[in-house]
């Protein structure tokens, strides 16, 4: 039975790829998906120490850094495979766009939002000065650096087909060194963090090649624990410096797990059952939990607003389980079968 379930969430999660799961999937990614998400929730919902120690943005930096490297990585794992660009934009934007622009309908209605607001938000350019994102849409910086990036690597692949991919390592480094020469730790800008997506895609280029078999030996026997340390402390806006190293921290420390054929304990834990759950509703969890936190369940004083703590993560958890297997599995079926129609027609 737990097999069954575990296939079902592989082939949910890879559908909007059109991955074979049997042969592909990669399983300890759905883990790190899964702790991502709870890194996330964690930092934006919860305590972690007192305000001072500033553990609530080194832990949501970590999240969305993870969070940013398997995204890279399975975009340009797809890509590289199968250079379809146009299967590749309907796959991604009818997975994206369902929720994302229910959600902003619903979101700046409420709010009366000016007419440059609903532009900005459902062409995903909020990020970009002026800002224009609001309380209940500041977690959407990141859907906006992923949609640009997209149009980034669909251009990239048009024009230079595969070679076009062995661009985005020097791009990685080319937007690390923008962020030193302006003295930028960390910003929801997609021209200061888009190096950790690009660190994903030299992770995959990395994978996907066997001339690096010397490089995937020696990130195999790394002390995992070791880089999650170095990578969270690369994720504390006190830092400094170090800070600029964090996209390369979190792929190493997700390389580490792809490489080593021993498996660290840290495998394991990755390949539990409830991480694949998390990773399948991820999506749902972070579009969903940005709003309702300004909500009735999430308002109050200190003791009141953590009081109903419980009930504003069972609520998020319940409209995201409903979000994805009730109203997203529609869209990304559909566009997997548009995709399809289209490939079968040229």
């Amino acid at each position: 039975m737990i097999n069954m379930k575990n296939n079902f969430i592989m082939k949910f999660i890879f559908s909007a790829f059109g991955q074979n799961t049997q042969s592909q999937h990669i399983h300890v990614l759905d883990g790190w998906r899964g702790l991502s998400i709870l890194f996330v929730l964690a930092a934006h919902l919860l305590p972690l120490g007192p305000k001072n120690w500033q553990m609530n943005m080194a832990v949501g930096a970590l999240g969305m850094s993870v969070f940013f490297i398997l995204s890279g990585f399975l975009i340009s794992n797809f890509l590289y495979k199968k250079q379809n660009i146009i299967d590749f934009l309907i796959r991604r934007l009818f997975r994206i766009l369902p929720l994302a622009w229910l959600y902003i309908v619903i979101v700046l209605f409420l709010k009366s939002a000016n007419e440059m607001q609903w532009l900005t938000h459902l062409f995903f350019v909020s990020n970009w000065p002026p800002m224009h994102l609001t309380n209940v849409t500041s977690h959407f910086w990141s859907l906006c650096v992923e949609v640009q990036f997209y149009l980034l690597v669909a251009l990239l692949v048009l024009f230079f087909r595969k070679k076009g991919l062995l661009a985005l390592p020097l791009l990685c480094l080319a937007v690390t060194w923008y962020r030193i020469d302006q003295g930028v730790y960390v910003a929801i800008n997609t021209y200061y963090r888009l190096d950790e997506i690009l660190a994903g895609c030299t992770l995959s280029l990395i994978y996907n090649n066997e001339i690096f078999v010397y490089l995937k030996r020696f990130l195999s026997r790394l002390n995992p624990y070791l880089i999650f340390i170095l990578l969270l402390i690369s994720c504390h806006p006190q830092s400094g410096a170090i800070n600029y190293l964090r996209p390369y921290f979190a792929a190493i420390l997700i390389g580490i797990t792809l490489f080593n054929k021993n498996r660290h304990h840290l495998n394991y834990l990755l390949n539990v059952n409830i991480l694949f759950y998390l990773a399948t509703i991820s999506y749902a969890l972070y579009i969903i939990h940005g709003g309702l936190r300004y909500t009735w369940l999430g308002e109050g004083d200190t003791l009141v607003k953590y009081a109903k703590r419980p009930l504003l993560f069972a609520a998020t958890f319940l409209f995201a389980h409903l979000s994805t297997f009730y109203y997203e599995k529609y869209f990304i079926k559909l566009g997997r079968t548009l995709s399809k129609k289209i490939n079968n027609y040229d």
